[in-house]
């Protein structure tokens, strides 16, 4: 606990903070993006495949 209060004191420590904080939206935002953009193209080849079995 002492340790944790010492960084949140120091400036280097905010510093790291801050970074890892922006590290971790950074991941969040992109971990949203991918299940959006995966969900789309997963029905894009749903759609392309239907069409292909309807074809024969």
């Amino acid at each position: 606990m002492k340790r944790l209060k010492r960084l949140v004191l120091e400036e280097e420590g905010v510093t790291l903070i801050e970074y890892a904080l922006v590290a971790a939206l950074i991941a969040m935002a992109a971990v949203i993006a991918l299940g959006l953009v995966g969900s789309a193209v997963n029905n894009l080849f749903t759609v392309v495949a239907e069409a292909f079995s309807n074809a024969q």
